[in-house]
């Protein structure tokens, strides 16, 4: 079992207030600063938590999906994924996009396919985002 923490200060309200993500437990990065234009507008260098949680599902599947391959005998070599997630103000997350395009000697689409959609479901991230209406996936080999 591990345990991860980050630590957040937020100052003022949420449309005219700012926050920065102080830290977390590995010093991996931070400090970063979030606002609520960052998370509903332009960036501007900004972060937001979807952009987190996207980073986060991007890698988890990721793990997941490397670990179903070598698990069949087909280790990648190349694993490029992308996660998108859709936030809608008033809403909530409604949408994570993934998108895999894989280098796997020895595999046909059917098995990469079939391995990647299996990696979608059972990855933690995936499951934690149950609640996210629809949680979409695009995988392919490279030729």
């Amino acid at each position: 079992m591990t345990d991860r923490t980050a630590n957040v200060t937020w100052s003022g309200s949420l449309m005219d207030g700012n926050g920065t993500i102080e830290s977390v437990d590995s010093g991996a990065f931070g400090p970063l600063d979030v606002t609520w234009a960052a998370r509903t507008e332009d960036p501007e260098g900004l972060t937001s938590p979807e952009e987190l949680i996207a980073a986060a599902h991007a890698a988890c599947f990721s793990m997941a999906l490397s670990h179903g391959l070598a698990q069949a005998g087909t280790p990648p070599a190349r694993l490029d994924t992308s996660a998108t997630v859709t936030f809608v103000p008033g809403t909530g997350i409604t949408k994570s996009a993934l998108a895999v395009r894989g280098t796997v000697p020895g595999i046909g689409e059917d098995a990469f396919l079939e391995a990647a959609s299996a990696a979608k479901e059972n990855c933690p991230v995936s499951k934690a985002l149950a609640a996210v209406p629809e949680i979409t996936l695009e995988a392919s080999l490279a030729s």
